[in-house]
């Protein structure tokens, strides 16, 4: 062999080995160490106490790719098994309560059949809720602004409060159907209101909340995930038929926020290796409106 024909084996050598040990480090990934470049990228400290911890799965098997959503439903785990995504991220809790304590569900159907099929296909589950709403900026109010177009409607720093075109509140409502459709909304207010300025309020931000934005000289609608009706709907109710300029729009909490997650896959995709296959997948809504 000459030295020419040598010197190309070796540099083909070269670039096979290269290829295999970049092959080799990409294998090396776990969820683990996909969650902890999430803490470094962040930019709040990291609470001991939080809902952002592990649901299920083994943190150090290898990660596949990554399913980003809202709700960690049996729809989005089929997606994610199909995309071959064995990290789950998810918004919400994945078993029916805060904290997703299962003590109680051990002995249910509901439960133990999803949770085989996160066993079976070897499927980690993982919560960000705190963190990407303690993040600077809001994650969730980032995707939902964007999601809105109320980018260059925003008059102050906080994702919350908006300025618009005096409009009625019908036609306001109009806009976000077509933001939103097949979406349908729960509304507190006088159709022909006239509404100017806008206030965000996304999930279950609590009625004390609400009811300190309404309380703003300056809001005339409050734009919101959901609450309990007993509390910011009858607050909403009450001024209304004291005839004050308030009204309340109640999206849904899913609505409200699953903007946010969609923003959350491509926030990763900015700091995760470029390998790893980051998706979004659509949680859909968990009920029919007849």
């Amino acid at each position: 062999m000459d030295f020419k024909a040598t010197k190309l084996v070796l540099i083909a050598l070269v670039i096979s080995g290269s290829l295999f040990g970049q092959k080799a480090n990409q294998q090396q990934l776990n969820a683990n160490q996909i969650i902890g470049l999430i803490k470094k990228n962040v930019t709040c400290p990291w609470s001991a106490q939080t809902v952002d911890t592990f649901k299920s799965g083994n943190p150090d098997d290898v990660v596949t790719g990554v399913a980003v959503c809202m709700f960690a439903n049996m729809d989005v785990l089929k997606q994610a098994v199909a995309n071959k995504c064995n990290l789950i991220i998810a918004h919400e809790p994945t078993f029916y309560n805060h904290l997703d304590e299962t003590k109680t569900l051990e002995d249910d159907a509901v439960f133990q059949d999803k949770l085989k099929f996160i066993n079976n296909n070897k499927l980690i589950v993982w919560r960000f809720h705190d963190h990407i709403h303690r993040t600077n900026p809001d994650g969730i109010y980032m995707g939902m602004i964007e999601k809105l177009g109320w980018r260059n409607n925003q008059t102050d720093s906080s994702m919350i409060r908006f300025r618009f075109e005096k409009q009625k509140l019908a036609d306001f409502i109009s806009r976000l159907k077509v933001t939103f459709p097949g979406s349908s909304f729960r509304v507190v207010g006088n159709p022909d209101m006239i509404v100017t300025n806008v206030a965000l309020s996304v999930g279950a931000s609590g009625a004390d909340s609400h009811r300190k934005l309404l309380e703003e000289k300056n809001i005339d609608l409050l734009l919101v995930g959901e609450a309990p009706e007993w509390e910011t709907y009858q607050y909403a109710y009450d001024a209304q038929l004291q005839g004050k300029n308030k009204a309340v729009i109640f999206l849904g909490h899913a609505v409200s926020e699953a903007a946010g997650m969609n923003y959350c896959a491509r926030w990763l995709k900015g700091f995760l290796p470029q390998h790893i296959n980051i998706k979004f997948i659509e949680s859909g809504p968990s009920f029919t409106t007849y």
